[in-house]
């Protein structure tokens, strides 16, 4: 059996072939998933997200060497393209940074990114940044080549300097040239404010940051050969989860364009790549049970619990709780609007290949909690729905919705 190229080895070749590559950054198993599954070669791990999303705290040395690691384990193992980690000051003196080193080369990582910052670190474009004497910082570089030799590793190793910031551009230019004589495989200068320092030296941020926003074109131009994303990904899922917040929050869900189906959410996290690995080592019982099991997102039964009506073409179920009965007054001494108690909604839902997934026929009153039960439901008024209906007969249709997943929502009168 061929051996299984290194993830490092995979980097060097990305590396060693033609033009420049594109290399999102992302901070979790989730968003590296999403990365390889849109083609791009590789990704890399981004402090100030990940200190963002586990945390909740800035990228400002706050995030311990463990917690990065343990973060980058879990990316790693996610996906198969070559990440690059991003190990900020490599957590101490050179003896932390060759324990750093080894470390990440255990998790998996292909490239590790040592920067020469001073403790407690600052997050790159932003105030309050020093850096280590020049020397110091080569030692780092020297200590983490070691740290890849004395673990027979091939993990490339980017040396970054941010003393383009802290000190000037000719500071910044010759520690890079002293990380390259030390035998870094990449050279990375922080912020610089210009094409023209750009092109004195091949690093730019997108959103806001020091560096002009050039196109991948531009930058290859240039000489570059990574380009990378730090914030895109971080910043879009913080703006949909505040929409999304503001949807909820206002007695909405988020608009169906917003979200992918239910569907597409099972195949982006694995579950069909599981079931279909999950056949290889079924047993004639566990095949039997699995047949018995509802994967329709309205199932009314919990998992080991006997479904005596799966059977029914027709299932119906009545639902009804005392505490509810009483809210809205049965007596009629507090009846939200006259008559609620004497109507019922039918509520069926057909699946997309024609399937029953739902009959259910609920007190009219159960308003409130109808979205408990069918979540499409939300943000529609059913209660004027019924005024409107006052009087209609029977089995009249008050609504017809497709949900997000193509099922078929049907709201009928009772």
């Amino acid at each position: 059996m061929k051996k299984k190229e290194t993830p490092a080895k995979a980097l060097r070749t990305i590396l060693d072939s033609q033009g420049i590559h594109q290399c999102p950054a992302s901070f979790d198993a989730l968003s590296a998933k999403l990365v390889q599954a849109a083609g791009f070669p590789l990704t890399f791990t981004s402090g100030f997200s990940i200190s963002a999303s586990r945390l909740g705290f800035p990228d400002t040395g706050l995030i311990s060497y463990g917690e990065m690691l343990d973060q980058g384990r879990l990316i790693t193992q996610a996906v198969s393209i070559p990440v690059i980690g991003d190990a900020d000051n490599g957590y101490g003196n050179a003896l932390n940074v060759k324990r750093t080193v080894k470390g990440y080369i255990q998790a998996g990582f292909a490239g590790i990114m040592i920067e020469d910052q001073v403790s407690p670190k600052a997050c790159g474009h932003t105030q309050g940044r020093k850096v280590v004497s020049r020397e110091e910082a080569v030692m780092r570089i020297k200590a983490a080549i070691d740290a890849r030799n004395e673990s027979a590793s091939d993990i490339v190793i980017v040396a970054r300097t941010d003393s383009r910031q802290a000190l000037s551009l000719d500071e910044a230019l010759s520690r890079v040239r002293a990380f390259a004589d030390a035998g870094a495989d990449v050279l990375f200068i922080d912020a610089l404010t210009s094409k023209q320092e750009m092109t004195a030296f091949c690093n730019m941020l997108e959103g806001g940051g020091k560096t002009p926003i050039l196109s991948p074109m531009e930058l290859e131009d240039i000489g570059y050969k990574l380009v990378a994303y730090p914030l895109s990904l971080i910043g879009v899922s913080i703006r949909a989860m505040q929409d999304s917040l503001t949807a909820i929050k206002g007695g909405r869900i988020p608009p169906p364009g917003s979200l992918p189906s239910f569907e597409e959410i099972k195949d982006i996290v694995g579950f069909n790549a599981y079931y279909e690995e999950e056949k290889r080592y079924a047993t004639t019982a566990i095949q039997q049970h699995s047949m018995t099991e509802s994967s329709s997102p309205y199932s009314r039964q919990q998992r080991g619990e006997v479904d005596t009506e799966q059977k029914s073409p027709n299932p119906t179920v009545e639902v009804i709780t005392p505490d509810v009965y009483n809210k809205y007054g049965a007596d009629n001494s507090r009846d939200p609007f006259p008559g609620i108690w004497s109507r019922t909604l039918k509520i069926k839902i057909t699946g997309r290949d024609g399937s029953n997934k739902l009959d259910l026929t609920i007190p009219a009153g159960f308003i409130d909690g109808i979205t408990n039960i069918v979540p499409a439901l939300g943000g529609v008024n059913i209660k004027d729905l019924l005024e409107n209906a006052t009087g209609d007969v029977e089995g009249k249709l008050l609504l017809d919705i497709n949900d997000t997943m193509g099922d078929r929502i049907q709201v009928f009168l009772g």
